[in-house]
């Protein structure tokens, strides 16, 4: 049975006899979701038809044919995986807040589960759909092991207020996953294979971005990646992760972000493992932890991704330092292309654009010096933003909002000794990066990439 701390009742609606209906968005996979779950529960219950559908909007805060190509495929996976469950899977085109509705009326459901996802795109469509359908809505916190309500009721001030919340809850709810069995009632209406070609021809999305050939999309390759990285990558991870010329890295960053992989499951594993109790201690406060803490902020801050949502103590110390003289300034474009005084920014920004991934490391310079070097933190935030949804598979996500928001606004950090522009947020440079990795190595390394 699934935790009901891990459920929200979003409407009553009249109680009907019909099918259930699983929204899938965020959530990506068959196996290990909590809200497919909930919703084969509801329908056993119900002695009901079971469904699933992923509503396909044509663009989406950005992505490019690179994101799309990295979820259709793992979608194709998800719609196998079902069949052999006997559970329908229908991908529905166009504005959620039409398109849900009106499968549910033709279908004639009975109820209408989603999972959850903090971004103010998703709650909107939440509440359009909410205000168009008459039948119980849940929506199912699949993606955090401790449900984003349940850890908290409000913003959190930093990990170290979230997490003591966290851990308190895990006992509860690090628990194992049920199967999905298969499904008894068959879903009559006729529901055809997906035709994943029409599907990607209707997009409207930037295609000069192309997909990656070195990571495989797919919950199957998001599970064979968590095994590669607990045998060879793991034990040294609490040494290693924060040079971006070793092999330090897990890579499950766009497996998670699409849902492709339960974090849950890579908790679990990941406790398994016969490595020493540091280097999994270190994954895990950075997988539950820290990434549960993106989750809160956005959540509970609907202004994550601008100015206005960060401390007050950031905005007032940027404010104080708007005029202060900037050694460089650089347009979108140039940052965009690499083209910065920076050999070591430069060569973060093309890891990003060859690779969809940057160093995580890397990251927090690389926001840090677009602040240095834009006009106003407003522009340092628009144009990180833009980069990051543009070229990351893992793009459009909680933690990237964060991550921007920490390296230009002090979210979740504290105030430093101050200097100009930054005032004080905390500061990084170049020479802080040599004293801590090889950097010619790196930009070595990325030039590799490049061709």
């Amino acid at each position: 049975m699934v935790n009901r701390r891990r459920t929200a009742q979003i409407k009553r609606g009249v109680e009907k006899a019909g099918p259930v209906v699983y929204w899938m968005n965020r959530d990506q996979r068959s196996q290990d979701n909590w809200a497919l779950l909930f919703a084969q529960e509801m329908a056993l219950v119900r002695k009901a038809p079971l469904a699933v559908v992923f509503c396909l909007a044509s663009r989406f805060l950005g992505a490019t044919v690179r994101q799309y190509d990295f979820m259709l495929s793992g979608l194709e996976e998800v719609e196998a995986d079902l069949a052999e469950k006997r559970i329908a899977f229908r991908l529905l085109m166009g504005s959620p807040e039409r398109e849900i509705p009106g499968f549910l009326r033709d279908c004639g459901a009975s109820v209408l589960v989603t999972d959850f996802f903090p971004l103010r795109i998703k709650d909107g469509w939440i509440k359009a759909v909410a205000d168009r359908i008459d039948i119980p809505f849940f929506e199912v916190d699949a993606h955090n092991i401790v449900p984003c309500w349940a850890a908290s009721p409000k913003q959190e001030f930093g990990a170290y207020t979230l997490r003591p919340k966290i851990h308190r809850a895990l006992p509860e709810l690090l628990d194992t996953f049920p199967r999905l069995k298969v499904h008894p009632v068959k879903w009559e209406a006729d529901v055809s294979a997906t035709d994943w070609t029409a599907a990607r021809r209707s997009l409207e999305v930037d295609k000069t971005v192309r997909a990656v050939d070195w990571l495989r999309p797919g919950p199957r390759a998001g599970r064979r990646t968590l095994r590669r990285f607990i045998l060879d990558t793991l034990a040294g991870y609490d040494d290693r992760r924060n040079d971006p010329t070793m092999d330090g890295r897990s890579n499950l960053s766009p497996y998670l972000h699409f849902g492709q992989i339960a974090p849950q499951r890579v908790a679990i594993e990941v406790g398994k493992a016969r490595v020493n109790t540091i280097a999994k201690d270190a994954f895990l406060e950075e997988m539950i932890v820290r990434r549960e803490l993106s989750d809160n902020f956005c959540h509970y801050n609907p202004s994550y991704d601008s100015f206005a949502g960060l401390p007050a103590w950031a905005k007032k110390t940027l404010d104080q330092h708007r005029r202060d003289k900037r050694e460089y300034v650089y347009s979108l474009k140039q940052f965009e292309e690499a083209r910065t005084h920076d050999p070591l920014w430069n060569a973060a920004q093309m890891e990003m654009v060859h690779r969809g991934k940057m160093h995580g490391y890397m990251r927090m310079y690389w926001g840090k010096k677009i602040l240095e070097w834009t006009e106003s933190p407003e522009d340092a935030m628009r144009i990180a933003i833009h980069l990051n949804d543009k070229y990351e598979l893992d793009g459009r996500d909680p933690n990237g909002y964060v991550g921007v928001a920490w390296s230009i606004g002090g979210v979740h950090d504290r105030p430093w000794r101050e200097r100009d522009v930054f005032g004080k947020v905390r500061y990084m440079n170049y020479n802080g990066c040599k004293r801590k990795f090889d950097v010619d190595a790196y930009i070595a390394k990325v030039k590799e990439l490049s061709g």
